[in-house]
């Protein structure tokens, strides 16, 4: 099956923190009729704790091996929109997994100012933890941004654009890819 015709492919979404994926993720699996998951919560139902204790237990290098296999438990599923989290990319198994799969991996840009915005009163996040979130955000920025570019199939910023708007905007993109294939 080619990468570009997605009809029966998952939706993986990939981006920074506070770029909408989860939210933007549930309405795109509403409009498309797939199921929703989110990696980080599929990996605390599967521990029984949350992301934060693993990052204190296990430190950052323990949460990314769990997530790497979650990652690649949750990619074996059908029909699905797979929200990941902000981190995904930093762990090149992950970026192979993501560039060798025949799903559409789509970037959900955002700029920093907005990260700030959506995430002011987030307390859960482990790498947001203390002062300093805006130079923390434009570092993980300038690390992060060219290795979601490096998985993407399709890229969209999502900005002051609601998350639903976000969706159809994908949705449509992804109809239109599958509309394209089926008159070939």
């Amino acid at each position: 099956m080619e990468k570009d015709t997605y009809s029966n492919n998952n939706v993986i979404l990939v981006g920074p923190m506070g770029a909408g994926k989860t939210t933007v993720g549930k309405h795109i699996a509403r409009m498309l009729g797939k199921s929703f998951y989110d990696v980080d919560l599929e990996l605390e139902k599967r521990t029984g704790v949350s992301v934060n204790l693993i990052f204190d237990i296990e430190k950052e290098e323990g949460f990314r091996q769990r997530e790497t296999q979650m990652l690649s438990d949750l990619m074996t599923q059908r029909n699905a929109v797979i929200a990941t989290g902000g981190g995904i990319v930093v762990t090149a198994a992950n970026r192979k997994l993501l560039q060798n799969s025949t799903d559409c991996v789509v970037y959900l840009k955002t700029e920093v100012k907005h990260q700030l915005q959506r995430l002011k009163k987030d307390r859960q996040r482990p790498l947001l933890q203390g002062g300093g979130r805006r130079e923390r955000l434009l570092n993980m920025a300038r690390e992060r941004n060219p290795l979601y570019e490096s998985v993407a199939d399709l890229t969209f910023t999502s900005g002051r654009i609601s998350s639903q708007k976000m969706a159809a905007k994908v949705v449509n993109h992804i109809l239109g890819v599958m509309e394209e294939n089926c008159h070939e």
